[in-house]
């Protein structure tokens, strides 16, 4: 289940994960018309055994498509196409688009205050917090402490409104996190992002602060554009070769 180079825009090439194609592959499918509006979508056992891929694989595939606004989960019924097009993703109660607006008008300023009125103490915690997440192998793991590296900087800038804003969207911001690094491998660009925060707040450099910040919400949102807004390839109708949970693909 490859995609072409016209997905990846020419990119250098990375390796796919078996959930990726697995969501390439239902994607596909509900955007082609295979699945109609309204058409539930066969069971996980049967996706399984057709894709042979685990459970899980598919779970995450599943949840995927339903952040992508395409399908909807209902309990005890199974997954029915909603949309055959991705026009925004949503991330718990918020739709993307609202997040980031919402982010950029909050977390921007917040790291230029967060410059100046740092405390050595603040310092240190997101020091040690982003020594934890470059050493972080688990993706649950390192999406949590993604979260609390946002809620740091907040409190770096010693005004309780901005942290009560942030905590507000906290469940949004994780599940955007998750959804980034699963499907986008954003983690290590996400590190360097967070250290050049983390320098900026360091040195309390206000203008290298919010420069920093908002390079790196730029990225985030740039990875959700390609993510979730990627053009299809029209071409004809195929059954893909079974996918192997326990094996990636080169692109």
């Amino acid at each position: 289940m490859n995609l072409s180079d016209s997905q990846t825009g020419g990119a250098a090439p990375r390796r796919v994960s078996a959930m990726e194609a697995v969501l390439a592959h239902l994607r596909d499918a509900i955007e082609r018309g295979e699945y109609a509006i309204g058409e539930k979508l066969p069971s996980e056992a049967e996706l399984c055994r057709g894709l042979e891929v685990s459970r899980p694989v598919l779970r995450e595939a599943l949840r995927a498509l339903q952040t992508m606004g395409l399908t909807v989960s209902r309990t005890g019924k199974g997954t029915f196409v909603v949309a055959d097009a991705v026009q925004d993703a949503t991330f718990g109660d918020y739709m993307a688009g609202d997040l980031m607006e919402v982010r950029r008008h909050v977390e921007i300023p917040v790291a230029g205050y967060a410059a100046l009125r740092r405390t050595p103490e603040d310092v240190d915690r997101l020091r040690n917090l982003l020594e934890r997440m470059e050493r972080e192998t688990d993706t649950t793991a390192w999406v949590a402490m993604d979260t609390l590296f946002h809620l740091a900087v907040a409190e770096a800038a010693h005004n309780p409104v901005f942290r009560r804003v942030l905590e507000e969207i906290r469940d949004a911001l994780a599940r955007q996190s998750a959804f980034l690094n699963e499907l986008g491998g954003r983690r290590a660009q996400s590190d360097r992002e967070h250290r050049a925060i983390v320098e900026a707040l360091t040195d309390g450099s206000e203008p290298d602060a919010v420069r920093a910040m908002t390079h790196h919400l730029d990225r985030v949102e740039t990875t959700l554009t390609d993510l979730v807004r990627s053009a299809r390839t029209p071409g004809p109708r195929t059954t893909p070769a079974p996918v192997h949970h326990d094996n990636t693909q080169a692109v």
